[in-house]
């Protein structure tokens, strides 16, 4: 188990500890905020048993630690208060404590009370909710990483099934964002708590390996500390600290992963880090290392000439030391201040208060910018989990402007990338580019150092749909649909109307039959559309998917015309109640009549599972449907019969699904033998190109049971390049 970094602190201890570090601070409003939320969850508990107090106590704790301001604390006690407290509302806490705190405590409250079709759906919409409130102020994802810790430190207590999922949203998400943000200490705890639920038994295997080796491992870092602390005495270095620096779990496990090693092969269980007062005692410390031991070649990084963009500043360097320390080990240097951004990040930073440097700030918070940017493009909430990853997760690369001026790019960007990253007009009027002085294609992939010149012209007519296959940032993707919206926006809407009309009729239905006020107005509301031509642009510049678009209105039309179809529906018998004599035909039993001949509607494709009824057919037997196919409800009545699974092995049947995609080269084969490695036989498929960089598939695939089918779709619903998968007709 991870040492746990932070305690949970008694009111007393959590103002006597801002007293030291904010001593000019309000220490009333912190007792206020702690009396209230304690007054609003008495009676509550957790799911460990404790009183819920407990929770918003520790998290408060972490915020001191942090050294934040008391309206962050205060906030940090009052987090839960609106989502767990009976009529506690933001106005409530916004009379009580004042507007910024019930900003606050408003970021980190989940989206609970609205219409969302699935989990996954609201987590990412309560998850943009965040990513919103910290652009108005960043304290609010400080109090939601404290909030994470302590909930991982209690995982233990969940069902299983909910540890995996919220160990996995923790990597997916939290941790990035304290990376980002650069609060080391966070960062490292939830992510080794993540591990030890995700994968136990690689954890607790590292963690035996790691203790193992304790006592070789701390005696050679002493020999470490003995060495060079004579050196730095006799070379004149005042007021230095050395000391072992542990490595935790889920950075070893990182690095056998993604390089493919063995725990016996990484340098750097053994580490040591260096603290001194200056930065040119930094390479004075550096130049005595080399000196004592020798340099493993391409092992040594700088980062306080060219910090990270998180403002983390540290060298380090990895050495051989001979027979005394035949292990390689990795020596850190850096300054008191260094290190306390390294360990608090932006929150290190933080000075409230007194109102800092917002325009350092905001250079620190670039990336967050960024996202702020294309989300409000991107509609669609598995896409903007995706690029919410996919902007958290990726490396970065370092690239010159014509001036000099460093430009940090996502690893993968290209020249179209960096045009956008300048200006949204650099980026529309984008002709060329040249790299290093040489003309370049706008897909060239940018790396650290490059020096890179955008050539524009004031006639060019804007971007190209095709440049969607080139960029590879969210921001570019994002300003490239904003163009295409508001320049071309009469031209979308015919063009949203047209993929609307072409996907509904694929479908079995007419569009008009699905536009009806009543069933647009969840997608208008979710979305804060004005009317339906404004889902018709969306859809045309591609801000939102005909797929997903068809299939909420046929959600709203088939949950608003469910009694309508009841009452057109005759009286059928129960499915325990129909006659199963003899054995039953392709695994259906028809009520009254054991030998009739029985085929499958190609209109909806039943698979076992579906609510199914029986349409007598001159000449054919009887063809199955599902109940809600618009085939059967609009059936003759008195042709209805009907129709049971038999409970015996049935066979394989057919089932039609849809993928929407990124289309890239070799795709159609990758999502089939994706698709086949899951157990389920691919009995057709063909895919279609579309103009905004996606591909269409149309799969038949073999399954026996509605529950295989839908693992099928959720297991392709996790893949970082399917946009939409989802069942559908022939």
């Amino acid at each position: 188990m991870p040492q746990t970094a932070f305690e949970c602190l008694e009111l007393e201890e959590m103002v006597a500890r801002l007293a030291k570090y904010h001593p000019a601070d309000d220490a009333h409003l912190v007792e206020k905020a702690y009396h209230f939320a304690r007054e609003v969850h008495e009676g509550q508990v957790r799911s460990s048993g404790e009183p819920y107090f407990s929770h918003p106590a520790h998290v408060a704790s972490i915020l001191t630690e942090l050294m934040l301001d008391a309206r962050t604390i205060a906030a940090g006690l009052l987090h839960d208060t609106v989502e767990d407290g009976e009529g506690i509302t933001i106005e409530v806490i916004n009379r009580e404590f004042g507007d910024d705190i019930a900003q606050m405590v408003d970021g980190v409250t989940k989206l609970g009370r609205l219409d969302f079709s699935d989990r996954e759906e609201q987590q990412a919409e309560s998850l943009r909710k965040m990513i919103l409130a910290m652009g108005k102020d960043i304290r609010v994802v400080l109090i939601k990483l404290a909030d994470r810790l302590h909930n991982m430190r209690t995982l233990s207590f969940k069902p299983r099934d909910r540890q995996v999922a919220i160990a996995r949203e923790t990597l997916d998400i939290y941790a990035p964002i304290a990376h980002r943000l650069g609060v080391y200490t966070i960062k490292q705890e939830i992510e080794d708590l993540a591990l030890r639920y995700i994968d136990p038994e690689i954890y607790h295997e590292i963690a035996r390996k790691v203790g193992m080796k304790r006592v070789e491992r701390e005696a050679q870092i002493a020999t470490v500390i003995g060495t060079l602390s004579g050196k730095l005495e006799e070379m004149g270095v005042k007021n230095f600290s050395i000391e072992g620096r542990p490595k935790h779990l889920y950075s070893i496990y990182r690095k056998m992963v993604i390089q493919n090693i063995h725990f016996e092969e990484i340098y750097d269980l053994i580490a040591v880090r260096v603290l001194v007062d200056s930065v040119p005692e930094c390479y004075t410390v550096l130049g005595a290392v080399h000196t004592l031991w020798n340099q493993v070649p391409g092992r040594f990084k700088d980062y306080i000439s060219m910090p990270k963009n998180n403002m983390y500043q540290s060298i380090h360097t990895t050495l051989i030391g001979g027979r005394s320390i035949p292990t390689p080990f990795e020596v850190q240097i850096r300054t008191y201040e260094m290190h306390r951004v390294a360990e608090y990040g932006i929150a290190a930073h933080w000075k409230y208060k007194e109102g800092g440097n917002s325009g350092e700030l905001d250079k620190k918070l670039y990336w967050l910018r960024q996202i702020l940017d294309w989300q409000s493009e991107t509609r669609d909430s598995k896409e903007f989990m995706d690029g919410l990853k996919t902007d958290l997760f990726s490396e970065e690369v370092f690239i010159f402007t014509p001036k000099g001026d460093i430009i940090n790019m996502q690893r993968g960007a290209t020249p179209l990338d960096f045009a956008y990253r300048i200006h949204s007009q650099v980026g529309n009027a984008c002709i060329g580019a040249k790299v290093n002085g040489k003309l370049v294609p706008l897909d060239t992939e940018l790396v650290t150092g490059d020096r890179v010149e955008i050539m524009t012209s004031s006639s060019s007519k804007g971007p190209s749909m095709d440049w969607l296959n080139v960029v590879k940032t969210q921001q570019a993707r994002a300003k490239i649909r904003q163009f295409f919206r508001r320049e071309l926006h009469g031209e979308n809407v015919q063009k949203g109307r047209d993929i609307l009309e072409n996907e509904a009729k694929r479908r079995g239905v007419k569009l008009g039959d699905l536009t009806k006020p009543e069933y647009i107005e969840t997608i208008l509301k979710r979305y804060t559309f004005p009317d339906l031509e404004a889902i018709y642009g969306a859809v045309g510049y591609g801000g939102l998917t005909s797929a997903y678009v068809i299939s909420k209105l046929l959600e709203e039309h088939n949950r608003t015309e469910k009694s309508a179809v009841q009452q057109k529906a005759p009286t059928l018998p129960e499915p325990q109640t129909i006659l199963r004599q003899g054995k039953p035909t392709k695994g259906i039993y028809v009520d009254g009549d054991a030998g009739m001949l029985v085929r499958f509607g190609h209109c909806c494709n039943p698979v076992p599972g579906d609510e199914i009824v029986g349409f007598i057919t001159r000449g054919r037997g009887v063809t199955v449907h599902k109940s809600d196919c618009l085939n059967a409800v609009n059936a003759e009545k008195e042709r209805l019969v009907g129709v049971s699974w038999a409970q015996e092995e049935a066979g394989a049947f057919n089932a039609s699904i849809r993928v929407v995609a990124y289309d890239r080269p070799g795709l159609l084969g990758e999502i089939t033998v994706f698709v086949t490695d899951m157990g389920t036989p691919v009995t057709a498929v063909s895919g279609k190109v579309n103009r905004n960089g996606t591909c269409s598939i149309h799969m038949v695939i073999q399954v026996n049971s509605k529950d295989q089918l839908r693992k099928t779709v959720a297991n392709l619903q996790k893949r970082s390049d399917v946009l939409e998968a989802y069942r559908s007709v022939s």
